[in-house]
C-alpha cells in the first residue's frame, strides 16, 4: 500500500523567527520558499480563505528574504537589473520590479524596498536572486556590499489589518499610503512597516529587523487582534487567483518576459538602455508578445490540484496554452485559473478546452484579476 512521501528536515530548510508560533496556532501544510518553510495550510483552503476575505490574519512570510545592495553604486545596480524606471523613486517608497536576465527572461518579480540612493533591500519571490546580482556588481567593479540580512517579514493581512496594526502602533498607520513603508515602535524596538503584501484584502508587511525580535511582534498582534477575530493564516491559492496575483515558479519562469506576463507596465522605455535584456524587451514591446498571461474560467465541479500545467486547446485540438494555477472559487461559484495563451486565441471570450487530471472542461478566457 503507498504511503504519503514526507518532506525530511534538514539544515537546508530553513525554520524563521516565527515557526514556533506557526506550529502553535496549528499550521497543516507547508511548502519549501527559498530554501525556507512557508506555510500554506491552518484550517482548510477555503475556510482559510473566507477567514482571510472578512477578518485579519498574520502571516508568516519571512521566506520573503532580503537582497541588501549597499554602497555607492547601488542605485546603478538597481536599475541595471530591472526595466522600470526607478529614477524618481522616494527613500519611502516600495516598487514591484520585474527582474530579468540578458534573454528579457523573468528571474525574479520582488519588491524593491528603497531606503536611500546608497541602501535598498530587494524581498525577493521564490529564487537565487543574491548569486545574479552579486555576479552582476563583480563584473562590472561596482562599489556596493550584497548580502542577506537577519530581515524576516511578517504579514498582517485582510480587511480588518489597518484596525489590528492601529491599536498595535498607534492611529498613525492609517496614513501610511499603499507601497509606501515607514518605521513605527513595537514594545522598545522600531521596525519599518510598508503598507503591502501578497493580497487583494489589504495589508502591511512588517521587516522584522532581528529574528531575536520575531515572537514578540507575533504575540503583541494576537494580545491586541482578540475582537478582530485574528488567526494564523497564509497565501490563500484560491484568493490569489481571484486576484490576478500571479506567482514566479508557477505562472511564470525565466522562460517567460515580463511582457508575456502581463507586466508591461513596469517596462519603460527610458529604462531599457540601462537594463540588462533591454534591448530585447524593447523589441518584443514594439513587435508583441507570443504569447500572454490570462484568467480562465473553467467549467464544471471544483478542479483537483492544480500540480502541473494543464494544456489549453482549441476547437481543433491544437494545444494554444496552458493553465498554471487553478481553484474552485466559493465567490465565484466557478473554476478560477491563471494561465499562458498563444496570442491567436487571448481574446477575451475565446472558448476553448482545458485538459484537467480528470477530464476535458469547457474554459473561457477572461480578464486578471477576476471581475
Amino acid at each position: 500500500m503507498s504511503q504519503t512521501p514526507i518532506l525530511s528536515a534538514s539544515r537546508r530548510i530553513r525554520s524563521t523567527p516565527f515557526t514556533r508560533r506557526v506550529t502553535e496556532h496549528g499550521v497543516k501544510g507547508y511548502t519549501v520558499y527559498n530554501r525556507m518553510l512557508l506555510p500554506t495550510l491552518f484550517e482548510s483552503a477555503e475556510a482559510d480563505y473566507h477567514h482571510l476575505k472578512k477578518h485579519v490574519q498574520v502571516w508568516d512570510v519571512a521566506c520573503e528574504r532580503q537582497v541588501e545592495v549597499n554602497g555607492p553604486d547601488a542605485q546603478s545596480l538597481m536599475q541595471s537589473i530591472t526595466p522600470r524606471n526607478l529614477g524618481k523613486m522616494k527613500d519611502d517608497q516600495c516598487y514591484y520590479i520585474p527582474v530579468v536576465d540578458d534573454k528579457g527572461g523573468m528571474l525574479n518579480d520582488p519588491v524593491a524596498v528603497k531606503h536611500a540612493d546608497n541602501r535598498w533591500w530587494i524581498s525577493i519571490a521564490d529564487s537565487d536572486l543574491l548569486y545574479w546580482i552579486k555576479g552582476l556588481a563583480l563584473g562590472k567593479g561596482l562599489n556596493v556590499d550584497i548580502f542577506e540580512p537577519d530581515v524576516s517579514p511578517l504579514g498582517v493581512q485582510g480587511p480588518k489589518s489597518e484596525d489590528l496594526m492601529a491599536r498595535v502602533v498607534g492611529e498613525d498607520i492609517r496614513n501610511l499610503s499603499f507601497f509606501r513603508h515607514r518605521t513605527y515602535r513595537f514594545g522598545d524596538q522600531n521596525f519599518l512597516v510598508a503598507r503591502s503584501g501578497y493580497s487583494k484584502q489589504g495589508g502591511f508587511e512588517i521587516y522584522v529587523d532581528g529574528s531575536e525580535h520575531g515572537e514578540m511582534i507575533w504575540d503583541m498582534l494576537f494580545e491586541a487582534g482578540e475582537e478582530f477575530q485574528v488567526r494564523a493564516g497564509c497565501p490563500n491559492l484560491i484568493e490569489r487567483i481571484e486576484g490576478g496575483l500571479i506567482s514566479y515558479g508557477n505562472d511564470m519562469t525565466r522562460e517567460n518576459s515580463p511582457i508575456e506576463c502581463g507586466l508591461v507596465k513596469f517596462c519603460h522605455t527610458s529604462a531599457m538602455a540601462d537594463c540588462i535584456g533591454g534591448d530585447v524587451l524593447m523589441a518584443e514591446k514594439k513587435n508583441g508578445p507570443k504569447q500572454i498571461i490570462r484568467g480562465i474560467k473553467i467549467e464544471g465541479d471544483a478542479v483537483p490540484s492544480c500540480h502541473g500545467p494543464w494544456p489549453i486547446i482549441d476547437a481543433s485540438g491544437a494545444k494554444i496554452g496552458q493553465v498554471t494555477s487553478a481553484a474552485w472559487s466559493p465567490d465565484f461559484g466557478t473554476n478560477v485559473a491563471i494561465g499562458m495563451v498563444d496570442r491567436d486565441h487571448w481574446d477575451i471570450g475565446n472558448q476553448v478546452s482545458v485538459q484537467a487530471p480528470d477530464r476535458n472542461r469547457n474554459a473561457t478566457i477572461t480578464f486578471l484579476p477576476f471581475e
